[in-house]
């Protein structure tokens, strides 16, 4: 049963941080940020971030979106 149990969390963990990895690294952060969105405080300051902060990979672009 614990096994399971232990399946099941890694399998949520992962479907939570792996779009999470896409979305920062198209947006030009590093990837590895998406790892701070299973810690509950944390996803929330960083979701707030994505929504409000001017992307890096904007600024390359010149502010045009791809």
């Amino acid at each position: 049963l614990l096994i399971i149990i232990l399946v099941v969390a890694l399998v949520g963990i992962a479907f939570k941080i792996v779009p999470y990895w896409f979305i920062f690294r198209k947006a030009g952060y590093h990837p590895a940020l998406s790892l701070l969105m299973v810690v509950p405080i944390a996803s929330i300051i960083m979701e707030f971030f994505l929504a409000f902060a001017e992307w890096p990979i904007l600024k390359k672009s010149g502010g045009q979106p791809n």
